[in-house]
C-alpha cells in the first residue's frame, strides 16, 4: 500500500502484440507430421540459429528426452532462437513448445498471412505455449522462434513442434496416442475444492481431468484444482493425457474428500465485505483513530507491522504521537468495541516501505509466532500480507500455515499483491495464495500504480477502467481462487495513488460485471461469480478527507450485492 505513492510498476509494452495462449487444439488429420526439426534440442543446436551466442543445451531441466535449449538474455539482446521450417501452402499448422524459466516466447513469421505469437510470465515448472498459423498461397517456408526478455532471467524450451501437412523438408515423426499419467495424488482439499498432481506423460500436450467420469477440465500442466464441490463429500478422479493423435486410456482412480462448511479462513467475516485500510501514521491524509473507521468497513487493516532484527518476526508500534496522543490502551479497547459491532481488525505486515523476509524455516516459525504475539497482545483477528518487495511461496506459506494451526479456524488471513505478482500462476504471491486457499480469507489485489497489464483473455488494459478491473480479477478467479478469495483494491481518493483512481460508480460497475453479468465494458466473463468477496481501499484516512464519498458509494454497493 502507498504511504505517499508507490513506484509504477513495471509493464511490458511487447505484450500489446502478443496473446496468452495454453490452450491445446484439436486433433491433427492422418496426413499431419512434426515439421520441425532436432525440436527436442537432441543433436545440440542443429538446425536453430540462436542471437548473440545466447543459448545452448542442457541436460537438466528437460521436459522430454534427454536435452533441452537454454537461452539467457542479455540487456540488448532477448535471446531469439530460430529455424527455418518447410511448410506446404494454404495449409493450416499448430506450433507449440514447452517452456520453462524467465519470460518465454513463441512465434512464426513469414507465414504469408497473419504471424502469430505467445508468451507466458516466469514459471518456475514446464507450461506448454501453442498457436496456430495459415500458410499463404505460396508459402513454403516460416520462421520459428523462440526469445525471452530484455536482461531477464533465462529461460529454457524443449519439444518444439509444428503440426500440419508434410511441408517435404523431413523432421520429427507423427504423433502417436500418449500413456495415461502416473502417479495422481490429491493434494489438497477445502469445503468447494479437491486439488490434484500427477507426473507428466512424454509427447503430451494437455491432460484431461474427470470426476466421477465426467470431464470436468483440461489443462496443459501437471495439476489441477476442481472446484465448486460440496463440502464433507468424497468424488473420485482420473486424469488422461492428449495430444494431436487422440487421448491416453484414464489413469487409476484418486478419491478426494472435501473439508467441512464453512471450513478454512474468514471466521465471521460477511459474505461480501468491504476491506480498509487504517493508517498508523499521518501523511496528509484525515488522522482517525480506529474508533473513527467509517461503519461501512467489515474488515479493517491496521497498516503496519514492522520488522525487527530477528529474521522473519514483526512487531507493532503505534505512533501516538503522530495520532494526537492516542494511547496503547484506546486502540485495544477500540479494537474490542469494532469486534463488538462485528467488524474484524487485522494487522498488515509490509506496505510500500516494509521489507519483511521469510526465506527460510527459522524466519518462517519467527513470523508464525511473532504476528500470533501481536493477536494475543492487540486482540487482532489475523494478518494482511502487503509484501511488495517480493516473498518467498514456499516459506510464507509455511509460516501462515503454522500462524493458523496457533490461531484456529477463526484466522482472518488476507492478501494485498501488486498487479505483476497475480498475471501468472507461476508468480510467487499467487502460489502463496494457491498453497494456503483452505485458510485463506480474500485476496485484494491493488489494481493501481500498475501501468497496463494482460486480462485473462490475454489482451492487455490499461488502468481506471471497468475493463481494467474485470479481465484482471479474471485471472484469480479461473486460475484457482475461489470467487469468495477475489476482492478489488483502489484507492480511495485520486490523492491515495500515485496512479489508478477510479470513481466509486466504475467500482461498483466492476462488482455487478462480475457478479451479475452488467455494467461491463468490452471485457465480459464468460460466467458470473455471485460469491465474489467484495472490495478493499487504501486508505480509511484518504476516504475520510475526500468526505468518505468512496466507503458512502461502495460499501453499500457491496453488501447489497447477491
Amino acid at each position: 500500500m502507498p504511504i505517499f505513492s508507490r513506484k509504477p510498476t513495471r509493464f511490458w509494452t511487447t505484450a500489446l502484440a502478443m496473446t496468452l495462449a495454453l490452450g491445446v487444439t484439436g486433433p491433427a488429420s492422418a496426413a499431419d507430421v512434426d515439421n520441425a526439426k532436432n525440436a527436442g534440442f537432441e543433436s545440440g543446436l542443429s538446425e536453430w540459429t540462436c542471437s548473440a551466442g545466447s543459448g545452448t543445451t542442457v541436460s537438466s531441466p528437460v521436459h522430454g528426452g534427454s536435452a533441452a535449449l537454454k537461452a539467457t538474455p542479455a540487456g540488448q539482446d532477448n535471446a531469439r532462437c530460430v529455424q527455418t521450417v518447410a511448410v506446404k501452402p494454404s495449409s493450416t499448422y499448430t506450433l507449440s513448445a514447452w517452456v520453462q524459466g524467465g519470460y518465454a516466447y513463441l512465434g512464426a513469421t513469414g507465414t504469408g498471412t497473419t504471424d502469430v505469437s505467445a508468451w507466458t510470465p516466469d514459471t518456475a515448472s514446464w507450461k506448454q505455449l501453442s498457436t496456430t498459423f495459415t500458410t499463404g498461397a505460396s508459402t513454403t517456408s516460416v520462421t520459428v522462434y523462440t526469445h525471452g526478455w530484455y536482461g531477464q532471467a533465462a529461460y529454457f524450451a524443449d519439444d518444439v513442434s509444428v503440426y500440419g501437412p508434410d511441408g517435404g523438408g523431413g523432421g520429427g515423426p507423427s504423433p502417436t496416442v500418449p500413456a495415461a499419467p502416473a502417479a495422481v495424488t490429491v493434494t489438497g482439499t477445502s469445503a468447494s475444492s479437491v486439488s490434484l498432481s500427477w507426473n507428466a506423460v512424454s509427447g503430451a500436450t494437455g491432460y484431461h481431468v474427470y470426476r466421477n467420469g465426467t470431464k470436468v477440465t483440461a489443462v496443459t500442466g501437471t495439476s489441477a484444482t476442481v472446484t465448486g464441490l460440496a463440502a464433507s463429500t468424497s468424488y473420485s478422479f482420473q486424469i488422461t493425457a492428449v495430444n494431436a493423435a487422440g487421448e491416453s486410456v484414464r489413469s487409476g482412480v484418486v478419491t478426494g474428500t472435501t473439508s467441512a462448511a464453512p471450513g478454512g479462513g474468514g471466521g465471521a467475516v460477511p459474505r461480501h465485505a468491504v476491506t480498509g485500510y487504517w493508517q498508523n501514521f499521518d501523511n496528509g491524509a484525515t488522522v482517525q483513530k480506529l474508533s473513527d473507521v467509517q461503519a461501512q468497513y467489515d474488515i479493517i487493516a491496521v497498516a503496519f507491522a514492522d520488522a525487527t532484527t530477528t529474521p522473519g518476526a514483526v512487531t507493532f508500534n503505534l505512533d501516538s504521537a503522530g495520532l494526537g496522543g492516542y494511547t496503547v490502551d484506546q486502540f485495544k479497547a477500540d479494537i474490542r468495541a469494532k469486534q463488538a459491532a462485528g467488524k474484524k481488525v487485522i494487522v498488515s505486515v509490509g506496505g510500500q516501505n516494509g521489507t519483511v523476509s521469510v526465506s527460510d524455516s527459522t524466519s518462517a516459525t519467527n513470523f508464525a509466532n511473532s504476528v500470533y504475539a501481536l493477536m494475543q497482545t492487540y486482540g487482532f483477528d489475523g494478518v494482511d500480507i502487503d509484501l511488495e518487495n517480493g516473498l518467498n511461496a514456499t516459506y510464507m506459506s509455511q509460516a501462515l500455515r503454522s500462524l493458523s494451526a496457533k490461531a484456529g479456524s477463526g484466522l482472518v488471513l488476507t492478501m494485498a499483491p501488486q498487479t505483476i505478482d497475480m498475471q501468472s500462476t507461476s508468480n510467487a504471491y499467487f502460489q502463496t495464495a494457491l498453497s494456503v486457499r483452505d485458510i485463506l480469507t480474500v485476496v485484494n489485489m491493488q489494481y493501481y500504480n500498475s501501468g497496463s497489464m494482460l486480462g485473462c483473455d490475454g489482451r492487455v488494459y490499461s488502468q481506471g477502467s471497468v475493463d481494467f478491473l474485470t479481465a484482471l480479477a479474471c485471472i484469480q478467479l479461473e486460475g484457482g481462487l475461489a470467487p469468495s478469495q477475489v476482492g478489488l483494491g483502489l484507492p480511495a481518493s485520486p490523492r491515495g495513488a500515485g496512479s489508478g483512481y477510479v470513481s466509486p460508480s466504475v467500482v461498483n460497475n466492476a462488482l455487478d460485471c462480475l457478479t451479475k453479468g452488467t455494467g461491463c465494458g468490452s471485457f465480459k466473463p464468460s460466467k458470473t461469480y455471485p460469491d465474489l468477496r467484495g472490495a478493499m481501499t487504501w486508505s480509511t484516512n484518504w476516504d475520510a478527507a475526500a468526505g468518505n464519498a468512496w466507503s458512502g458509494a461502495v460499501g453499500p454497493h457491496v453488501h447489497g450485492l447477491p
